[in-house]
Order: structure tokens, then C-alpha cells, then sequence
């Protein structure tokens, strides 16, 4: 059993990764460590920012832990709201007026090409490693669904007609950012746990 803290407040995210991970992980957030104060992501790149997290949760309890950045980046925006994504309408990190701004942002804009991207940083035995995942799709004109979270209502990954929102939660693992992200996550733990 490989324990990891996940260096996150969002029970949805846990859960997500929790699923996609399945058994032989045993995956727990901030909350089990009592840390209950947002970690600061002061940086312009998911990179340094899931980098930031994971060293914060690290440094403070000496714990393997993983932390993710996640952003939704439009290319005619000119990638946002990419790094800001939580945050893109106000710091109070609200989805439904997130996802009015950026419907704002591309009234009348024909070119709704998108992609979400998701970096995770892994702090093991003390030594850093970075995985990226991503899947291209467009943006809506009006939202669909009430499954998922963020910006999955209004987002349709490249091949589907759905939105994730509109998805079993079992297939938006099968084929999102993070989904892609953790694979290549979980690889590298089995690889490592194979090898030693």
C-alpha cells in the first residue's frame, strides 16, 4: 500500500483521483493532516505553482505527497484563463461566475478551441518528479449538464458530443487531464514499487 497525501481541499478532486487511482493507493487530503489554510500558488505556470504546493506539504510534514495545477487555456484568450482558472472571475473561486466570464470573453468568437492541462508534482523519498496531462476540446455557447465541477459544463472534449458535465463520472476519468496526468503518475509509482 502506497500512502501519498494529496495536497488539496477539494473533496471532488480526491474523490476523482481516488477512483482513478483505485487499490493498492491509499490517497487522503490536506484535512487528515489538519491543515486546513490554503497553500499559497503565487506563480504564472501550473508547473511552479503545483511544484510550490507539493514542496509547502512536504517541507511542513516531511510526507510523499503530490500536488496538482489544473487550467482551462483558450487559445484566442491567449491561453486563459489558464493559471487563474479557479480564480478568473474574483478571488472567491466561484464556478458559475467563472464560467459566465469566460461565455463573456467569447460572445461572438467563433474559434472555441480549448484545452484543459493538468500538471502534478510528486514529492517522493525526497526527490521531485513532474507529469502533465491534457485533452483538446471547444467551448460551449450555453452550459449543459450538473455532473463535475469547474468548467465541465461547458467544456467538450474532442470526439464526444457531451460535455464532461454531462458525463458519468466514469467516463470524464477515463479520458480527462487528470486522468491523464495520474496515469502517467501511477506508472511511475508501480514501475518504482516494482523495481525496489
Amino acid at each position: 500500500m502506497i500512502r501519498l497525501i494529496f495536497a488539496s481541499h477539494n473533496p471532488n478532486k480526491v474523490a476523482e483521483i481516488k477512483a482513478i487511482l483505485g487499490p493498492g493507493f491509499r490517497i487522503s487530503g490536506l484535512e487528515e493532516l489538519g491543515l486546513l489554510e490554503d497553500i499559497p500558488e503565487p506563480f504564472h505556470s501550473l508547473e511552479e505553482n503545483a511544484r510550490a504546493k507539493a514542496r509547502f506539504v512536504h517541507d511542513r510534514f516531511g510526507v510523499n505527497c503530490f500536488a496538482d495545477d489544473t487550467g482551462l487555456e483558450v487559445p484566442v484568450l491567449g491561453g486563459e484563463p489558464g493559471v487563474q482558472s479557479a480564480r478568473y472571475a474574483g478571488p472567491g473561486k466561484n464556478d458559475h461566475a467563472n464560467i459566465k466570464k469566460l461565455l463573456a470573453e467569447l460572445s461572438g468568437i467563433n474559434d472555441r478551441r480549448a484545452q484543459f492541462r493538468t500538471v502534478i508534482a510528486l514529492i517522493l523519498e525526497k526527490k521531485e518528479y513532474l507529469f502533465e496531462g491534457i485533452v483538446k476540446g471547444h467551448i460551449t455557447t450555453l452550459p449543459g449538464g450538473q455532473k463535475g465541477f469547474g468548467y465541465d459544463p461547458v467544456f467538450i472534449p474532442e470526439g464526444y458530443t457531451s460535455t464532461f458535465a454531462e458525463m458519468e463520472a466514469t467516463e470524464k476519468n477515463r479520458i480527462s487531464h487528470r486522468q491523464a496526468a495520474i496515469r502517467k503518475l501511477v506508472n511511475f509509482l508501480q514501475d518504482i514499487s516494482t523495481s525496489g
